[in-house]
């Protein structure tokens, strides 16, 4: 009997061959033309662009910071007017600052008076603007995740978020004002009613009410949230938790003297300086500061958040009912009415200051991606803005400019409010033509 052959085994793969493989694959997916397409175009892979950038933006605000002069504007007057607190004063009225009376709700004075301590009384600014480059890249983190999650802008619009605006650089690190603060807050608020945190969330978003009044612009549509997908029972609850947190951070200077807490921190009857002003550079003087032209305004404002509510609502009910899904794209529903009753309040403002510009800005992509408008005329609209809110000191033009730039928005929004007869309405409030 012959002896049986010998059996041949496979020869092995080498480490060298097993690594090979392994980066041949890695670049037949990743290293291709289509891939790098979708890394700029495809809302899914946001994310990769989130985070380069905010690596990015770490340098370039310590950059800013190292090399660009601080400019003092109201940081001393903060200091001065938590001060007042500090000494043991609690009656709003005797607190003051070189700019004037203290104007911010109690949320403001607490955190400040933090930042009071930690900034060696305020005097060590360089320490404040690094922690207002925390507060930058905070905000931007938050930011980035509510555009992941609603997968409405494309990967590359957040270059401009970042790149393109020197303003919003400015008035975060080299400015060091409050509105900041106060949409940190906002945008933490908005990330927790997407997951469905409500409570949690009516607590961010009443901090930040305390901070600077500006958040209730929001309001409008935030209270249409809560009845969509709270009930009646659930909006009393929120609005409850709002409003006792405002009462217990007021609570010492409620109990000091009431009337100068209430008419200083909640003053919707303030008239501002006409020589600050971004968006009403085309009227006189006399025009802006009349009685009658701010009553205008108000009118206007409710009269186009009533032609909007009925939309919002659906969009509202849409959400919460798609909610428990889990599926991130349905946030669109919320964002949207969230982020055009900001837009709609900052268009309609008495008047817009610099620093202003960052109660939108970060929604600007967002809402101009709402828009039927083609790629080409969205970047426009945000180039002029941001041209506009560059000119100092403002001009006719620019304000002029401005205000054209909020109505086509406005508008493109307003277009899409609801489904045409040959399209349907997508999860996002968007329109979808017919058998595409």
């Amino acid at each position: 009997m012959a002896p049986p052959g010998k059996r041949h085994r496979a020869p092995t793969s080498t480490k060298i061959q097993v690594i090979k493989r392994r980066l041949t694959k890695f670049q037949e997916k990743y290293l291709t033309t289509d891939f790098v397409k979708r890394l700029v175009f495809d809302p899914n892979l946001l994310w990769v662009s989130a985070i380069v950038l905010l690596l990015a933006e770490c340098f370039v605000n310590i950059l800013v910071i190292q090399r660009v002069p601080y400019t003092e504007i109201d940081w001393i007057a903060y200091m001065e007017e938590v001060e007042g607190v500090v000494n043991g004063t609690w009656d709003y009225s005797k607190l003051k600052g070189s700019t004037g009376p203290l104007v911010y709700p109690a949320g403001f004075v607490y955190f400040f008076t933090v930042l009071y301590y930690i900034t060696n009384f305020g005097k060590n600014i360089r320490l404040a603007q690094y922690i207002f480059c925390g507060i930058y890249l905070i905000t931007l983190a938050l930011v980035f995740r509510i555009y992941h999650k609603s997968k409405k802008i494309p990967p590359y619009m957040l270059i401009f978020i970042c790149c393109t605006s020197y303003r919003a650089h400015s008035i975060y690190v080299l400015r060091l004002f409050n509105d900041p603060v106060a949409m940190l807050f906002l945008y933490a608020a908005v990330n927790l009613f997407m997951e469905d945190y409500w409570t949690l969330g009516s607590i961010f978003y009443s901090f930040a009410v305390s901070i600077k009044m500006n958040i209730l612009l929001f309001a409008p549509a935030l209270l249409l949230a809560y009845i969509a997908s709270q009930g009646i029972y659930g909006t009393i609850k929120q609005l409850s938790i709002c409003a006792g947190l405002q009462l217990l951070l007021g609570a010492p200077f409620l109990l000091a003297n009431p009337v100068a807490y209430i008419v200083g921190s909640f003053n919707l009857g303030r008239v501002f300086l006409f020589e600050w002003t971004v968006n009403w550079r085309f009227l006189s003087e006399e025009v802006f500061v009349h009685p009658g032209f701010h009553i205008s305004l108000l009118l206007i404002h409710i009269g186009i958040l009533a032609v909007f509510a009925n939309p919002w609502y659906r969009f509202m009910k849409s959400f919460a009912k798609l909610q428990p899904t889990g599926v991130g794209i349905i946030s669109q529903l919320f964002l949207l009415p969230l982020f055009t009753a900001n837009l709609i309040g900052v268009a309609l403002s008495r008047s817009l200051h610099y620093q202003f510009y960052v109660w939108y800005f970060h929604s600007l992509p967002y809402l101009l991606w709402s828009t039927p408008y083609s790629i080409w005329l969205r970047l426009c609209i945000l180039g002029f803005v941001e041209m506009c809110w560059n000119t100092f000191p403002s001009t006719i033009a620019s304000s002029a400019i401005l205000h054209v730039c909020h109505l086509l928005i406005i508008y493109g929004i307003f277009s899409r409010r609801h489904p045409t007869k040959d399209s349907s309405v997508d999860r996002d409030g968007s329109e979808v033509k017919k058998g595409k």
